[in-house]
């Protein structure tokens, strides 16, 4: 929402029984797919303040009262719009609430984990085709009479690139494997989105670094990398907030 970003048990919107309906009223933010989706996943507010005032509901892309606002203008991720949506008295069944009432938030989080590790797989994809990249053009382009991927320092920056990359798919893998197996896997998540979305950005700009001025041109596709990998530190919870959530698995909760 407009004013609850990570700290996102603090929405706003409402959600009011009325009869076996639901109306629902505010604003949310950063809807991927906003104004183009079937179907929302919405959190509102029911009770009392805090995580355990607020239920889920399943709300159709064409229920009256519902509208979207223009798409933010990104700076990636263009193929995928991203938009607020306004909800003007939006009225849904109460066979539309998914889970029993205050049981959104637990919900949400729920499947917060199993998303981590698919930004954390996006990361490393968008690593590779950026190490893919600079490894074509570093053996392809010639400079002093030979390719500039036979220079040390080109080189040790093309090796850092790999075993990030490495280091990252090995664990995000690892913390797959636990899910698959039932085990507890939230800390493994945090660390996975963590670590490989800061590997995708750094691998991304030296990827554009070893093309040098090319990489710096919409001609080649090392631009574009960057500016994806950026979003995948923000998504899914901040990289600030995987911190926190790995703190608390070693060192418990914080106090007050």
């Amino acid at each position: 929402e407009p004013a609850s970003g990570s700290d996102a048990a603090s929405l706003r919107t409402k959600a009011v029984r009325d009869g076996d309906d639901w109306v629902i009223t505010g604003t949310k933010s950063w809807i991927t797919h906003g104004g183009i989706a079937d179907f929302y996943t919405v959190l509102a507010r029911t009770g009392q303040e805090g995580a355990r005032g607020i239920t889920a509901f399943l709300v159709p892309g064409d229920a009256a009262g519902l509208n979207a606002a223009e798409p933010e203008k990104k700076m990636g991720m263009k193929g995928s719009p991203t938009a607020q949506l306004h909800f003007d008295g939006v009225r849904v069944a109460d066979d539309r609430r998914v889970g029993d009432e205050g049981q959104g938030f637990a919900i949400a989080l729920s499947a917060l984990d199993s998303g981590r590790l698919g930004i954390a797989a996006c990361a490393i994809g968008l690593a590779q085709a950026a190490l893919d990249e600079a490894v074509a053009y570093a053996t392809g382009r010639r400079q002093f009479g030979r390719p500039i991927a036979d220079f040390q320092g080109l080189r040790f920056l093309l090796a850092d690139m790999a075993t990030r990359i490495e280091a990252g798919r090995a664990l995000y893998l690892a913390a797959a494997r636990l899910r698959d197996a039932g085990h507890p896997f939230s800390q493994q998540a945090a660390m996975a989105k963590l670590f490989c979305t800061d590997a995708a950005m750094q691998v991304t700009i030296d990827a554009v670094q070893v093309l040098g001025g090319y990489g710096y041109t919409a001609d080649f596709p090392a631009e574009r990398y960057m500016r994806e990998a950026k979003v995948l530190q923000i998504v899914e919870g901040t990289n600030q907030i995987q911190r926190m959530v790995i703190a608390r698995h070693l060192a418990g909760p914080e106090t007050r």
